[in-house]
């Protein structure tokens, strides 16, 4: 039995639902009467008093205020609005680098009840075993988790080394486990256009299921949409402009419209407001939340928050939120305020500032006031553990070597929307020596399944660097990246992650200047989420002094995204330049000397 249908059994066992009708008609007390608030109904649009009364997990009753005061326990909603709990319907723990336990600490109690969570970044660093401790962990919590099976692992097959390989035969094993609700983000979006067997089975294995298929379709239009779309793949959250917003819901995708690019949403939320009606094929989600982010601002609310005050009704965001997203995924159960649905429920002091009074998760009291209040089950490490499997790095690792006294350099021009470039170098007692404004960045695979000698290649457009800065986190594949001005403090950095167990890191002047450990998998904390923060803060802030940020694409956040070779344009990996479109591999940057 699949975990959807354990809590579909669950809330509609025959005695559940016969005391949910007698408490509806009178004959028994509710167990929770929420008493006094104004119920956002996500249908109608409108907002009106209502009194709700629940049995269990299930809503048995919407009534008239002060209809009914029978009830073992009473929450005072005055004053209050009452919605379905939030949804986010694309999400990676992994990104806030905290454990899920500690993901729910920080969500709960803003009133997000359901994540849509594809934890590819565990796949590609442990493989099936990842996929298998994100189930367990999740599946005691009470924040819904509907994990999915990652369907690019890795996301660029042939031109990077991850820690795995999932094919056709692993996706269908993992998609036949009662905890996988469905297929997560296709990434190779020219695998799936081009009709490569690899992908094609994929697709199929998710289409087979009969659960979820996700997409991540950037910069996709005309034909290349349809045929992604054709395929089977239904959604899309990488969205580059409202034009791109709009031919994609023109076309039909269901779109999960995310906050982690902040500076779209204002042409995002104009566009919407043009339409005479919001589309039910809308819903939002956070996709990667930076844990300092997380624990200041939240999660799915603040997105919602950001919304808001661009301009788009509160009553759409919510509904974006709460109803369109359960019909996405496929959870009748879930997202409308109704006799028959599942309680989850948040209370909200108003519709602007969304600050959660109670959060109510299938008919229990989760949260109030900010805190939560149910328990929550911490997992052991198990197979995350120990994932940095490579040995130290010196400095002449991180140097390009050449012969001869001038060089022709291949590079990868500027932070996002990559496009190849060229530059002359000079060349000094056998190594390239870089003009002022490149920048080095190496990719050393550490997953023990491959060479482990950093692939080193060059950046233009990311500023000035005086000084390194080593993630393990960099998306997809998670090998050790490096970005620096110079190889002595890369290997620094690098050196302080290797013996970390993995995380971030920044050096200068031969120095580590800031370190944040994330011994799980090299991408998450054990620690609580306040300590992650702070020490992802530091880390963040060592950085900006090493090189000057220039928003919105030259960013912090840059630097875990520049190895997603899956994306159009050449990508830095353990193998070399890459690009996935047209095939190309340069393991050498140099491409001339004399």
């Amino acid at each position: 039995m699949t975990r959807l249908a354990e809590e579909l059994a669950e809330l509609n066992a025959p005695t559940l639902r016969r005391d949910a009708v007698a408490a509806a008609r009178g004959d028994r007390p509710f167990d929770i009467l929420i008493s006094g608030g104004t119920l956002v109904d996500v249908v109608t649009g409108e907002r009106r008093p209502a009194d709700i009364g629940l049995i269990g997990p299930l809503i048995a009753s919407v009534h008239a205020p002060g209809a009914r005061s029978d009830a073992k326990t009473v929450i005072d909603a005055h004053g209050g609005f009452i919605t379905p709990g939030l949804i986010d319907t694309h999400m990676h723990v992994e990104s806030s680098m905290v454990t899920p336990a500690e993901y729910a600490r920080a969500v709960l109690p803003r009133g997000v009840t359901t994540v849509c969570w594809d934890p590819h970044e565990f796949g590609n660093v442990v493989g099936l075993d990842g996929v298998r401790w994100a189930v367990e962990a999740a599946e005691k919590l009470p924040l819904r988790f509907m994990v999915l099976a990652p369907s690019c692992v890795p996301s660029a097959p042939g031109i990077e080394v991850a820690g795995a390989d999932f094919d056709a035969w692993k996706i269908a094993e993992m998609l036949s486990w009662p905890g996988i609700a469905g297929l997560a983000e296709v990434m190779n979006m020219r695998g799936v256009i081009d009709g490569d067997p690899r992908m094609a089975g994929i697709v199929n294995a998710g289409l087979q299921s009969g659960k979820l298929v996700c997409g991540h379709a950037r910069g996709l239009k005309d034909a290349d949409l349809a045929a992604f779309m054709a395929a089977g793949v239904a959604s899309d959250h990488e969205l580059t402009s409202a034009d791109d917003l709009m031919s994609k819901l023109r076309a039909g995708l269901t779109i999960e419209l995310r906050g982690s690019h902040d500076h779209l949403l204002p042409e995002f939320v104009t566009a919407l407001n043009a339409l005479p009606h919001l589309p039910q094929t809308l819903t939002l989600c956070t996709d990667d939340v930076f844990p300092d982010d997380l624990l200041q601002a939240g999660g799915l609310d603040d997105v919602l928050r950001r919304l808001i005050r661009y301009g788009l009704s509160p009553d759409w965001a919510l509904r974006a939120a709460t109803l369109n997203a359960a019909m996405r995924l496929k959870r009748d159960d879930l997202g409308l305020i109704a006799a028959g649905r599942r309680a989850d429920i948040a209370i909200f002091d108003d519709l602007e500032s969304l600050r959660a009074r109670h959060v109510i998760a299938s008919g229990a009291l989760v949260a109030s006031a900010g805190k939560v209040s149910a328990e929550l089950n911490e997992t052991v490490p198990g197979a995350l553990a120990a994932t940095m499997k490579l040995p130290r790095l010196n400095a002449d690792d991180f140097r390009i070597s050449a012969e001869g006294h001038r060089a022709r350099i291949a590079t990868i021009d500027q932070p996002r929307f990559t496009r190849w470039g060229e530059m002359e170098a000079e060349i000094r007692d056998g190594h390239v020596i870089l003009p002022e404004g490149a920048t080095l960045i190496a990719v050393a695979h550490r997953h023990g399944k491959a060479d482990s000698r950093p692939k080193v290649g060059v950046l233009t457009g990311w500023g000035h660097w005086r000084g390194a800065l080593a993630t393990t986190v960099s998306h997809d594949s998670h090998n050790l990246t490096v970005f620096g001005g110079n190889p002595e403090d890369m290997a620094v950095a690098a050196n302080a992650l290797i013996e970390a167990g993995g995380g971030m890191a920044v050096a200068s002047g031969g120095k580590v200047d800031a370190l944040l450990p994330l011994s799980l998998a090299g991408l998450v904390s054990e620690l609580p989420l306040d300590a992650v923060a702070a020490g992802f803060a530091q880390v963040r802030e060592a950085a900006g002094r090493i090189v000057e940020w220039n928003p919105p694409y030259l960013v912090f956040k840059a630097v875990v995204g520049a190895t997603l070779a899956c994306n159009a344009g050449p990508h830095q990996t353990d193998v070399g330049i890459c690009d996935a479109a047209t095939g190309k591999v340069l393991t050498n940057p140099v491409l001339a000397a004399e």
